[in-house]
């Protein structure tokens, strides 16, 4: 299971978008993921007449580790770790480390 998915509020640790808060947008692989405003970089693209494409220079989100961020608590209103448990009907539900309260309540 893995403990930043699709759709959760993050908050950015290291690098130059530090402090930042986004959604995750995707998840790249098991280690990375793409946060919405956070490490954005400035693409050179070639026109593709082919398929339509008009060239230029396009801003995109590029992919952050996922040790680099953690998500955000509500209840707390700052970056928090998250654990996993096995509840008593035996699903796994993700919980905030500092106060306990489930993640997907």
């Amino acid at each position: 299971m893995n403990k930043i998915r699709k759709g959760d509020e993050v908050v950015v640790l290291a690098g130059k978008d530090r402090g930042r808060r986004g959604a995750v947008l995707r998840r790249v692989d098991d280690e990375r993921v793409v946060v919405e405003g956070v490490n954005r970089v400035k693409k050179h693209v070639r026109p593709n007449p082919l398929k339509g494409e008009v060239g230029g220079i396009v801003e995109k989100e590029m992919p952050i580790h996922v040790s680099n961020v953690a998500l955000f608590n509500p209840a707390a209103q700052k970056a928090d770790r998250v654990g996993i448990k096995v509840l008593e009907d035996g699903r796994k539900v993700r919980f905030f480390k500092s106060n306990g309260e489930l993640v997907d309540a």
